[in-house]
Order: structure tokens, then C-alpha cells, then sequence
């Protein structure tokens, strides 16, 4: 009995971005019948011999047919495992230099934050050196200022020590003369004496005020120097707090962006795993549907 098939089929379908599919369609075994001979009253009985030799020929034939299927389905099998090796190929290299592109990124990134808070602590350096400056003027100015008031008060005093130096000398002055009129003018020297009293305490209301003057001044200025030194210390602490929070943005977006691209990357490794399993799936269950087609040609040939 002899066996014809049709010519093998071979499918390639795209089914995702990345991934190939092949479909192999054998035909179904298809019996041939020998055409019957007519019936001839001479025909003889076929000998042993010649059924064994008819056995024998099929036999052959029936391996030369599985022989050819088996190379057939081995070429495609080649196929398939060349497809997929080209495929893996390409995965691999997509994932080598989506990682190369991510890596120059980084790098890239990690450059502009290093200039970027290069230049903040360039910025904040030149701000502190300003803040140094200023505080150094101020210094020297009340440094001046304290001088200038203590020159004041030292002339001040050497002034009220030489008026009292020349007050004392008239007063001496005046004693002498009173004395000389004191006999005939009691009542006089009574009224000289009350207004030189009046004089020096006078004189010494002036010095207090002027040291109490003297003193709120430098007081005030005190005050404006703590009040000067509050507000720049308030204006470094909000600089840094400024500072702190970009960096703090900065560090949160680049690893913001470093999980988006290891997910990418998991995410093409588990659609490339994912595509290789239902390759073998693929190959296996038609491993498994062309192999049945062939156990029912050998029996057709052995019973033929």
C-alpha cells in the first residue's frame, strides 16, 4: 500500500513587539488503494518468498518515508532554534545598550549634579565671604565708635577736671576776698555761696546727663548691631534650608528615573523569557502532532 502527503506548510506570525511565532501545518496521511487486479483463472497462488520480498519492500519504504520526516522536521526544528537564537541575540543586545545608553545617562546626570552643587557652594561661598565682610566693617565701625566715645569722655572728663580745676581756684579766689569782706558783707557772702552751690550742682547735673546720653547711645547701637547680626543669621539659615531641600528634589528625581528604567528593563527580560517559553511550548506540541500522523503511516505500511 503506498502513502502520498501534501507539501508542509510553515506559518510565521509577529504576536507581540519583539517575539516571533512559527506554526508548522503537516498534512494528514492520505491512503492511496492499489488499483484490484482482474481475476484470472491461470493467476497462481503467491509464493512465501515473494510475500517476504513484498514485506520487505514495504518495510523499506516505510523507513524511507519516516527517515524523510524525520529530516524534514529536523530542518524546521533547526529553524525555529536559528529564529530564536537571532531573537535571544537581539534581546540581548537591545538590553546591552538600552543598559550602555542608561549607564552614559547617569553618568551624565551624576556631572550635572556635582557642577550644579558646585556652583551652589560656589554661590554660598561668595555669599559667606560677603557675610564676612560685612561683619568685619561692622566690627570696625563700633570698634571706631567705641574709640570715638571714649575720646569724648576722656576729653570730657579732662574739661570738667580743668573746669573744676578753675572753678576751685575761683572759689579759692572768692574765699580770699570774702574773708577780707566777710566782717562787713556776712549777708553777701551768704547769696555768693548759695549761687557758686547752685553752680556746681549744676555743672554736676550736666556731667550725669552727658554720661547718661553718652551711655543710651552706645546702648542703641548695640541694639542695631544684634538686630544686623539676627537678620543675616536668619537669612544663611534660610539659604541652607534652600539648598537642602533642591538637593533633596534632585536626589528624589534621579531615583525616580533609575526605577523607571530597571522596570523597563525587567519588564523586556520577563517579555523575552515569556516569548522563549512559548516557543518551546510551540515546538513541543508539534513535536508531539507530527509524531502521530507517523506511527499511522507505519502501521497503513505494515498492513499494506
Amino acid at each position: 500500500m503506498e502513502v502520498a502527503n501534501k507539501s508542509t506548510e510553515i506559518r510565521c506570525q509577529e504576536m507581540s513587539k519583539g517575539g516571533l511565532a512559527y506554526e508548522v501545518i503537516l498534512a494528514e496521511p492520505i491512503g492511496v488503494p492499489v488499483p484490484r487486479r482482474a481475476d484470472s483463472p491461470t493467476e497462481k497462488t503467491p509464493s512465501v518468498e515473494e510475500i517476504q520480498e513484498k514485506l520487505k519492500a514495504a518495510e523499506e519504504r516505510r523507513r524511507s518515508l519516516e527517515a524523510s520526516k524525520m529530516a524534514a522536521i529536523a530542518s524546521k526544528m533547526a529553524k525555529i532554534e536559528e529564529a530564536s537564537r537571532i531573537r535571544s541575540e537581539q534581546t540581548n543586545n537591545f538590553i546591552s545598550t538600552t543598559k550602555e545608553a542608561l549607564d552614559a545617562k547617569m553618568e551624565n546626570h551624576e556631572e550635572k549634579r556635582e557642577a550644579y552643587i558646585n556652583e551652589l557652594r560656589a554661590r554660598l561661598k561668595d555669599h559667606l565671604e560677603g557675610v564676612e565682610k560685612t561683619r568685619l566693617t561692622l566690627e570696625q565701625q563700633t570698634a571706631e565708635v567705641y574709640k570715638a566715645i571714649e575720646d569724648k569722655m576722656a576729653t570730657a572728663a579732662d574739661k570738667r577736671d580743668e573746669n573744676i580745676k578753675k572753678m576751685l581756684e575761683r572759689l579759692r579766689e572768692h574765699e580770699e576776698q570774702v574773708r577780707k569782706v566777710r566782717a562787713g558783707n556776712q549777708e553777701r557772702f551768704q547769696q555768693l555761696e548759695s549761687a557758686i552751690q547752685d553752680k556746681l550742682q549744676q555743672a554736676a547735673d550736666r556731667r550725669l546727663m552727658l554720661e547718661a546720653e553718652q551711655k543710651e547711645k552706645l546702648r542703641n547701637h548695640n541694639n542695631k548691631l544684634a538686630e544686623v547680626r539676627s537678620v543675616i543669621t536668619a537669612k544663611m539659615e534660610e539659604i541652607t534650608k534652600d539648598i537642602e531641600t533642591k538637593l533633596t528634589a534632585a536626589e528624589q528625581n534621579r531615583e525616580k528615573e533609575m526605577q523607571k528604567k530597571l522596570d523597563f528593563v525587567k519588564k523586556e527580560e520577563r517579555r523575552a523569557e515569556l516569548v522563549r517559553q512559548n516557543k518551546s511550548a510551540r515546538a513541543e506540541s508539534e513535536t508531539v502532532g507530527t509524531a502521530v500522523p507517523g506511527a499511522a503511516a507505519a502501521a497503513a505500511a505494515s498492513s499494506g
